[in-house]
């Protein structure tokens, strides 16, 4: 009774290890958006089509181009990574995993030069999607989604 009950107790834990690992093993996809109003919108990026009515209605835009992105797997929670483009880049550090999503530092610069450094929550149940600032007639979007 007693080996069974510690071989029970074992294997739960194990699976409940295994669970963990598995739902930690999360890839987010980070992007650097330029959303503008044009006479002739081309087709929205594959990685923004799940929220292309959440955008287009919040920020009043009917194009929305990826100018630069990076996918990263998240194992521990912990990682940092980077999307660039041309002139921007967009520096995450995922400071930590919670049942709800990830604690990120972000830091955007314009070349070599700091715009925006700030602490943020990236939801496991919705996209996180900071303003940037204009750039000609539209506007920079950074755009994290957990896919």
């Amino acid at each position: 009774m007693g080996r069974t009950l510690a071989f029970l107790i074992s294997f739960v834990l194990l699976s409940i290890g295994a669970t963990s690992a598995l739902q930690g093993a999360e890839t987010v996809w980070s992007g650097l958006v330029i959303a503008e109003n044009v006479a002739q919108p081309q087709t929205i990026p594959p990685e923004l089509t799940r929220i292309e009515g959440s955008l287009k209605k919040f920020f009043g835009y009917n194009q929305f181009q990826v100018i630069g992105q990076s996918q990263k797997t998240l194992k521990t929670g912990q990682e940092d990574w980077l999307a660039t483009s041309k002139f921007f880049g967009l520096h995450v550090d995922a400071q930590g995993e919670s049942p709800a999503g990830y604690v990120l530092n972000l830091k955007l610069y314009k070349e070599k030069e700091l715009l925006l450094e700030t602490d943020a929550k990236l939801s496991k149940r919705s996209p996180l999607v900071i303003k940037g600032p204009q750039i000609g007639s539209g506007q920079l979007l950074l755009v994290l989604v957990i896919q």
